[in-house]
């Protein structure tokens, strides 16, 4: 046996934090191994991001987001909450227990809350209303703290995305309470405000820009805004943790010195949904990896 299937054994062994902690370990060797390799090559911005892009393509085959996805699904097949009960009725646009391809097709407008809903506000109600949590207690800790094991949104979010991974986007515009929100979600990515008087275009309403070794998509073009919108939710290798879109709203309001998001607030649903309209007609890949 080699020394990569001595590897390969040794982290089907680990616990998820501890293959997740081991992958972390190599993806910084990887770093180092490119960046000794090419270090000449760092001169130039376009060897720069063929170093990164050569980096994911090596992690490509060891995302640890399919052991979050793996929790997921437990979560999701299991009853539980006050009412015992698992979220296989869970409708999430495509009829009560349709997990495939409906993340796809998220945020869409959802008759019973009368409003337009993504995917983690959908799971979110799902979980208040079939198993009986309260919606405080479900939303008190969406997030996940650098090297903690996901939550269970995160979790599930995680295994919805991976049911739609290879489908087409296509976020609806048919209903006028999804055109509204996408109106709405535009007028915010253009909105300058916050000590800076940034938006969201001041990094992403342009080409060739970057933070950092980070190329910034323009997410006004279609084929940028595909390939981000398709491979969120992502699993962030510098916090060794998976992170949904919520969580990417959230955190570049953030780097806006902007208050805070509300976790599925109607500004988060808006901004999502006018960037999923920009992805319609790309492919899913997520849950993705992120630097």
């Amino acid at each position: 046996m080699n020394e990569a299937q001595h590897s390969a054994r040794a982290s089907q062994r680990m616990s998820t934090a501890g293959r997740a902690a081991w992958l972390r370990r190599t993806v910084l060797g990887g770093m180092l191994v490119i960046a000794g390799v090419s270090a000449p090559a760092f001169a130039a911005e376009s060897s720069t991001a063929e170093a990164i892009a050569q980096y994911r393509e090596m992690l490509a085959d060891g995302n640890p987001a399919e052991l979050v996805e793996m929790r997921g699904e437990e979560l999701w097949k299991t009853p539980r909450g006050p009412n015992n009960v698992s979220m296989a009725q869970c409708d999430l646009g495509l009829g009560a227990g349709v997990v495939k391809n409906a993340y796809a097709q998220l945020p869409r407008y959802f008759a019973d809350t009368k409003r337009v809903l993504d995917a983690e506000s959908r799971i979110v109600e799902c979980m208040v209303h079939l198993q009986g949590f309260k919606r405080a207690d479900v939303i008190k800790q969406p997030f996940s703290k650098q090297g903690q094991d996901p939550t269970d949104l995160e979790a599930l979010t995680a295994y919805v995305a991976g049911q739609s991974r290879g489908a087409i986007i296509h976020v609806s515009q048919v209903h006028k309470e999804e055109k509204d929100a996408y109106a709405r979600g535009q007028k915010i990515f253009y909105y300058r405000s916050g000590p800076y008087d940034f938006s969201c275009a001041s990094c992403h309403g342009a080409d060739d820009k970057r933070i950092r070794l980070q190329d910034l998509p323009n997410l006004t073009k279609p084929a940028a805004a595909r390939q981000a919108f398709a491979t969120w939710p992502g699993y962030r290798v510098s916090q060794g943790a998976l992170r949904t879109m919520q969580w990417r709203m959230n955190d570049c309001f953030r780097q806006q010195r902007m208050p805070v998001l509300n976790y599925g607030s109607q500004a988060s649903i808006d901004l999502i949904t006018f960037l999923g309209v920009m992805a319609n007609g790309g492919k899913m890949d997520a849950p993705g990896l992120k630097r």
